[in-house]
């Protein structure tokens, strides 16, 4: 309902409830009061009586209750006030229980604050203490090691002492051996010219000798003697005058020794007389006595002379010795008088012909020398001669070694080095002579081997063998060539000296054409009509073939030759052509130099063509004045009319002969001016020459004005710059003349000639100015008279002479070429680039100018930079310049700007650019780390934090992250990745991380350098060759063939090839190809890191720069695991710049091929295995070693650890591996020095032994056995562990503790369950029931070891059981193996059915009988030895019914029938068995197969029994039946087979 508020105060109101048709505000006495009847009228009543008579109103209805409602609650305000006033004290006493326990809470704190101080002070003591015993222990062990370094430096002083003194021993021997190496090089340099002097004495012998030989064989023949019987005669003589001469020489060498023996007893003998006498006298002759007796005696002649026992030296001995000479001279110098050789007459000749003439006096032989010299030389000449001449012709080679030195090469030079002959004529004959010098060492041998075989018709080769020549001497040859054949030969003149087989080209061509002309082109320049020119062309024929020859304008066709072709357009000669030229000529010239007869010159040509060249100067202008190469129109004409004004001189045709050339004049009259131009050719009737082509061309004229320069060139020019030159123009008229130039219409606005009239004097010049502006357009303005393609721009311009109707003609050439320069790329799109880095990209700056052009890139903003020169340069014509733009943005903001480059013209090029610069929510510290030296295989590192600094929103307070004007990025964790290089040194750790605002992550860098394993592998590969050889050297050849024929089939895939060698096998003289397939090396392998220990030496050092991206994704990793990767943005990267030196290292490894792995291999658990390791200093100083902590716990120790190691020294370290577990261990040892780190890779298996054995389920049942009789088994074990093992065989039957067990209570007294022993029944001899072969051993790895069971049972028992241990290393137990076995008194046995006894025996055999049994027994007498007790058997079938609709199978059981092998003489071999009462059986549902049969010997047999509820089976009652199952063996045997049958509903 409406309402009506009274205000009095403006805190109070009171609410008035009128009628809706009236509101009033009733204020006080100054207050308004406005009364409202209807919404759209409003009264103001302001004087106080109305408001008066308003409030005296009685109240209504609504207004009294209202009233009443006021009171009430009046009254109930007491009871709000005590609910308020509870409420306050409620949380009162809430207030002070909370000022209680945060009392007690502050009292527990101070007491936790107290501990915690208590603890830290005690903490502090303790490390105190620690400290200061560390710091006791440290300055021990540094007076332990100055003292220890103090007997090191003694140490080491000694030993440097001692090498000292050696290395100064070791420099005077070699000093000493050097001085006698010098004094030897001096003695044979002395003795040198001795030598030569005796080398060409007895050559002059030897050939003195041959022909005195020679001379009297001669003789012989001419007086009719016997040659051959003479010449045996005369080396009969000559031998026995050598045998008499060796004789006589002996004879005077012992005479002097006896001489000086005499001479010596003489001394002696005064000796002993100047010494007192001797009381004894002598009565016998003394020695002296009886040789000088012996003495006079062979003097007077009175002693034969003894014979002649040994001879002298055989030959072949004499001529594989290496000096020949000192031989000859010692067997020929006896005849020799020492002093018939003078100074003056000495053999020696000069090594340059005439250099020794003066004075030079020929060598006469002695008389006596020519009389003792036998005819045809001694027979040691002779032998070596024939043995010489025998090796020549069995082509036999020997080396030649003078001095030291053998001599390699052609053994006689020739001269001339090849026989030609040039031009023959078939039917001739021609001879030439070659010169053979020998250019050896010393005296060798020629002979003559002969032509091939296509030569022997046509070549003869005289050649009379000279003998012996001496080095230098040379001997002459004669050629023959008789042409048979019009036909180029070519062959070679074999011939075989003593150090091997030369040959001498020989070449015959036939006569041949060549032929050319001395020029292409004959230009006649410029002449005035009327006057003649002449000029000449030669045709010259280099060839040994003439042929005729006919000029003829080209358009005519020549009817000489009809086969020769009419297509021929050039006269050019190709390549081929050119080769043949130069060999005529070159042929040309031998001949000349031979003195061969060429043919002249045509002397009546020559004589035109002078008088031609005469007639032509007189009628032209003097050397002094100028030439007239005025150039006008060309003029369109006819051929015939080109050939009047061009034509040729009278000789036109003719022939040619061989090497001989002919000049045919060119005469140019012109008739009509302008240009002239006219084809010739020359034709030949050969047709194996090429017809011949020429041109000829010349202007004619016929004003007297012309330009000095017909072509003025203004060479390269550019667009809109000008450009000037002068034109000079002639004139020959003796009276002035006006002329007027003008430019043609096309090109003038481009050319301008200056003035464009003008008089010239007579006989004057005239310069004119010519002014080249081209401007944008000349292209098209230019018309026909500008080529764009080439831009070359060829401008006519014309002289107007008065009074002349022809004007003078001059042409402007021009290349014009553009000024631009193009910028590619056009735009430039930086892309996304954060604040953090700059961005490369790379411009290409081409000038398409013609001429070269500077350039410059001006203001450039801040952010930009331009390498190199900053932008600045010089480019070449056409030249493409590559400049790199950096840009840098400074902030988060679109970019958009260009880039100015100016030319040296001032012209502008404009490149646009743009780029979006990216403040990234992460930041790194460092954006470049350098990082120090580090060696090979070293680890240096580095630490960078990856900050996120963005707490607020707040874009006031710092830059926020955001790409470009795009929105703020949000906020909150932020996920980083690096991204390394593959296959880099480089290791980041984490390489993914999130980092939270205001926090930052610390990331490091690792750099550790390695070799490639490309080059090391490239390093190892030479030593594997080399080993690879070495062993196939040293198989035998069986094993060679053998590895071949593999080798070949494997060789049949063609990816598995790698390289060949070549190796000689032993014993054999022929080469053998082998290939060798290389395999793949491991960085384990001892070749590979015997290859890294080399290249790690030799390294020199390496730079490598990375540059590693590191991408951000605005999320977090962790919260995403197992969903979705984050989306890593590519424009907020950030880049990390890494520099990384490597250097060579400081400390290597020298053991076992510098290898840093050390594999300790596999050793047994428990055992130790001990390695040491070289390490040797080799940098310049010395280091102080530290080591990393090995694992305490773990299987590696280090033995001896050194603190220094002094430069070049080698310490030993000794590590140990002992393995507690069977495990692959491996640790790194690290050994740090101020230079590196030296780390060692430990590697070792603990190898736990694992035998496998080869019986399943460790159980070995040694089946049935008759008692007394023994059967064996076999099983075997593996040693499946890379280690040998020693094991031993244990039966728990034999163990120590036996008989500790046995004092227990027997086991059938206990429970089943209780029964934990395995050994049971035992032989009741107190033997082991079972036997094992062999006990213990050592198994070798991957080897198998076959074992012996026995068992050898003494009575009949079921239950013979024992166990097998396998004992490794006397104290592990591999294996278990249950030992079972059963023994009978018989041979016959039955198994299966239920268990009717316990399976352990009782002290007291207490056997189970029926009644039956006992009846049996209870009869009087003794049993029966052939029948056995009856036995009984329970068979329990349950048939297994689970739905009675559906038949079930029926339920089946079976019983073994055996029968025993045994040795033992029985009358039957076979066990019949037969089961009765089988018919009632069958009634009962039981089915029995089969009842009867028999088993042979070490067999078993089943009978299968089967039943099926009959069909009035009462399921309550279970069917029992029982059968006598007869046995016959070697007794007879019953058992009773009790059947129990009944039906279940579950198995």
């Amino acid at each position: 309902s409406p309402q009506a508020v009274l205000s009095t105060e403006p805190t109070c109101q009171i609410v008035l409830s009128i009628t809706p048709m009236c509101q009033a505000i009733l204020p006080t006495a100054h207050t308004q009061v406005i009364l409202s009847t209807e919404p759209t009228r409003q009264i103001i009543l302001s004087t106080e009586p109305t408001c008066q008579a308003i409030l005296s109103m009685e109240p209504t209805p609504e207004g009294l209750a209202l009233w009443h409602i006021e009171v009430q609650e009046g009254q109930l305000e007491a009871f709000r006030e005590a609910e308020r006033e509870e409420k306050e004290a409620e949380d009162r006493r809430r207030r002070v229980r909370r000022a209680e326990r945060l009392l007690q809470e502050q009292e527990a704190q101070g007491k936790a604050e107290q501990s915690r101080l208590l603890r830290l002070r005690k903490s502090l003591l303790t490390r105190k203490e620690l400290g200061r015993r560390h710091q006791q222990l440290a300055e021990d062990a540094q007076r332990s090691r100055r003292a220890a370094v103090q007997f090191l430096r003694a140490s080491l002083g000694r030993i440097r002492e001692r090498e000292a003194q050696e290395a100064l021993a070791s420099r005077e021997h070699l000093q000493r051996r050097m001085d006698a190496v010098l004094a030897l090089k001096g003695s044979i340099s002395a003795n040198r010219e001795t030598l030569r002097k005796f080398q060409a004495w007895g050559q002059a012998k030897a050939e003195l000798a041959e022909r005195r030989a020679q001379a009297e064989q001669a003789a012989v023949l001419a007086q009719g003697g016997d040659a051959f019987r003479h010449l045996f005669h005369q080396q009969r003589n000559q031998e026995l005058e050598a045998q008499r001469r060796a004789f006589e020489e002996g004879q005077k060498l012992r005479r002097q020794e006896i001489i000086g023996r005499i001479l010596k007893e003489k001394a002696e003998e005064e000796n002993r007389k100047k010494q007192p006498p001797s009381t004894r006298a002598t009565c016998q002759l003394t020695l002296r006595d009886k040789t000088w007796s012996y003495v006079s005696d062979v003097c007077e002649g009175k002693t034969a002379a003894p014979t002649i026992t040994e001879s002298l030296e055989d030959d072949a001995v004499a001529h594989h010795r290496p000096s020949q000479l000192v031989e000859a001279i010692s067997s020929e110098s006896v005849q020799v008088d020492p002093g018939t050789i003078s100074e003056e007459e000495t053999l020696a000749e000069p090594e340059i012909s005439g250099l020794w003439s003066e004075g030079y006096k020929p060598y006469q032989v002695p008389e006596e020398d020519v009389d003792r010299k036998p005819v045809g030389g001694t027979k040691m000449d002779k032998d070596i001669l024939a043995r010489t001449m025998e090796r020549l012709r069995s082509r036999q080679v020997q080396k030649q070694v003078v001095s030291g030195r053998e001599y390699q090469g052609r053994p006689f030079n020739s001269k001339p080095e090849r026989v030609h002959f040039k031009d023959f004529d078939v039917g001739k004959v021609y001879k030439k002579k070659i010169t053979l010098i020998n250019a050896t060492y010393t005296i060798n041998y020629c002979r003559l081997v002969g032509v091939e075989s296509h030569l022997q018709d046509s070549i003869h080769v005289d050649y009379d063998l000279p003998g012996p020549m001496s080095a230098g001497m040379s001997c002459e040859v004669l050629v023959t060539f008789k042409p048979m054949v019009n036909k180029d030969l070519e062959g070679n003149i074999s011939f075989l000296a003593q150090t091997g087989e030369f040959s001498i080209p020989l070449i015959c061509s036939t006569k041949k054409c060549s032929l050319s002309l001395d020029k292409e082109l004959i230009d006649f320049g410029s002449y005035v009509v009327g006057e003649t020119a002449s000029r000449t062309i030669s045709l010259t024929n280099t060839g040994g073939l003439g042929t005729s020859f006919k000029f003829l304008p080209a358009s005519e066709l020549c009817n000489m030759d009809d086969s020769q072709s009419l297509l021929k357009s050039s006269s050019l000669f190709t390549s081929e052509d050119k080769s043949v030229f130069d060999k005529v000529v070159t042929s040309l010239s031998e001949q000349q130099l031979e003195g061969n007869e060429s043919s002249p010159v045509d002397a009546q040509s020559q004589k035109e063509s002078e008088e031609i060249d005469g007639q032509g100067q007189e009628n032209g202008l003097s050397a002094g004045e100028p030439a007239e190469p005025e150039r006008l129109n060309t003029l369109e004409m006819l051929p015939s009319e080109e050939q009047a004004e061009i034509t040729l001189g009278e000789l036109t045709e003719g022939d040619i002969g061989p090497f001989s050339s002919i000049r045919v004049p060119v005469i140019f009259t012109p008739i009509i001016p302008g240009q002239v131009k006219a084809k010739f050719k020359v034709t030949f009737k050969n047709p194996q020459c090429p017809t011949l082509y020429f041109s000829v061309t010349g202007v004619a004229m016929d004003v007297p004005v012309w330009v000095l320069r017909p072509n003025v060139d203004l060479k390269i020019c550019m667009y809109d710059r000008l450009y000037q030159d002068s034109v000079l123009v002639h004139t020959r008229s003796k009276a002035a003349l006006r002329l007027r130039f003008e430019v043609c219409r096309e090109l003038r606005g481009h050319v301008e000639l200056l003035p464009e009239m003008g008089y010239i004097q007579a006989q004057s010049s005239y310069s004119v100015q010519l002014k080249f502006l081209p401007r944008q357009s000349l292209p098209e303005d230019a018309g026909r008279y500008f080529d764009k393609e080439s831009r070359v721009l060829e401008a006519p311009m014309t002289i107007w002479v008065a009074d002349q109707v022809k004007p003078v003609k001059f042409t402007m050439h021009a290349i014009v070429t553009t000024s631009d320069l193009e910028l590619s790329p056009t735009e430039l799109d930086f892309g996304h680039c954060t604040v953090y880095e700059a961005i490369r990209t790379e411009v290409h700056l081409c000038n398409h100018s013609l001429l070269p052009q500077e350039f410059g890139f001006v203001g450039l903003p801040k952010f930009v930079d331009i390498q190199p020169n900053d932008g600045f340069g010089t480019l070449l014509p056409l030249e493409t310049l590559t400049l790199d733009v950096l840009f840098q943005p400074t902030k988060a903001k679109e970019y958009s700007f260009e880039l100015v480059c100016k030319s040296e013209v001032n012209r502008c090029f404009k490149l646009s650019c743009r780029a979006m610069g990216v403040q990234p929510p992460l930041e790194l510290s460092h954006y470049q780390i350098k990082f120090a030296a580090t060696a090979l295989y070293d680890t240096s590192v580095a630490t960078v934090y990856v900050s996120n600094s963005h707490l607020s929103m707040n874009p006031l307070a710092r830059t926020m992250p955001r790409m470009g004007s795009e929105d703020t990025s949000r906020l909150g964790p932020t996920s980083f990745q690096f991204l390394p290089p593959p296959d880099s040194p480089i290791t980041i750790s984490p390489s993914v991380g999130t980092v939270w605002p205001g926090k930052r992550c610390l990331v490091q860098v690792a750099f550790r350098p390695m070799l490639p394993s490309e080059l090391i592998r490239q390093e190892a590969l030479p030593n594997i060759t080399k080993e690879m050889v070495t062993k196939w050297l040293h198989k035998d050849p069986v094993t060679q063939r053998k590895e071949g024929r593999r080798q070949s089939l494997s060789m049949l895939r063609p990816q598995n090839r790698a390289r060949q060698f070549r190796a000689s096998a032993p014993h054999t003289s022929e080469l053998k190809a082998r290939t060798w397939v290389i395999p793949w090396l491991h960085s384990s392998s001892e070749e590979y890191q015997a290859a890294q220990a080399n290249l790690t030496r030799a390294f020199q050092g390496r730079f490598d720069k990375f540059v590693v991206p590191c991408v951000i994704a605005s999320d977090d990793l962790q919260a995403r695991q197992g969903s979705e990767p984050p989306s890593f943005s590519p424009h907020n990267t950030l880049y990390l710049e890494l520099w990384c030196p490597a250097v060579a290292p400081s400390i290597v490894v020298t053991s076992e091929r510098g290898k840093t792995i050390l594999n300790f291999g596999h050793v047994a658990v428990g055992h130790r295995s001990m390695k040491k390791v070289s390490i040797q200093n080799i940098a310049p100083e010395d280091l102080s070693l530290e080591f990393s902590l090995l694992n305490p716990n773990g299987p590696f120790v280090l033995l001896n650890p050194c603190s220094k190691l002094r430069t070049g020294e080698t310490q030993v370290l000794v590590l140990s591996f002992s393995p507690h577990e069977s495990v692959l261990a491996q640790e790194m040892l690290d050994i740090i020095t101020k230079r590196g780190t030296l780390t060692l890779t430990l590697l070792g298996t603990g190898v736990a032994s694992m035998i496998t054995c080869s019986i399943e389920g460790n159980v070995l049942n040694m089946g049935y056995v008759i008692a007394g009789e023994s059967v064996s088994s076999g099983f075997k074990l593996q040693n499946s562990s890379a280690l040998p093992v020693k094991f031993s065989l244990q039966l728990d039957s034999l163990a120590s503790t036996r008989a500790q067990e046995r004092q227990q209570l027997p086991r059938f007294l206990t429970s089943p369950n209780q029964r934990t022993e395995v050994v049971g029944t035992q032989n009741l001899s107190g033997q082991s029931v079972f036997s094992v072969a062999p006990v213990e051993g050592v198994l070798e790895p991957g080897r198998t070891q076959d074992f012996t069971v026995t068992f050898s049972p003494d009575h009949e028992s079921l239950y013979f059981s024992d166990r097998l241990q396998v004992v490794l290393f006397g104290k592990k137990v591999s294996h278990q193996i249950l030992l079972k076995g059963a023994a009978r008194d018989h041979m016959m046995f039955v198994e299966g059915g239920d268990p009717l006894d316990v399976p352990v025996e009782s002290l007291v055999e207490t056997p189970m009988l029926d009644p039956e049994h006992r009846e049996v027994s209870s009869r009087p007498g003794p049993p029966s030895p052939d029948t056995e007790e009856l036995r009984p058997i329970l068979l329990t079938l349950d048939y297994v019914q689970l739905d009675t609709d559906t038949p079930a199978p029926p339920a089946t059981r079976e019983l073994q029938v055996g029968c025993i092998r045994t040795t033992q003489l029985s009358p039957k071999k076979t066990v019949e068995f037969s089961l009765d009462n089988t018919a009632s059986l069958q009634h009962k549902g039981f089915s029995i197969e089969p009842s009867r049969g028999f088993v042979e010997r070490g067999q078993t047999k089943t009978i299968s029994v089967s039943w099926v509820p009959p069909a009035d089976f009462d399921p309550d009652h279970p069917v029992m039946a029982s059968a006598l199952l007869q046995l016959r063996g070697d007794v007879k045997g019953t058992c009773k087979v009790i059947f129990v049958a009944r039906v279940v509903t579950s198995p």
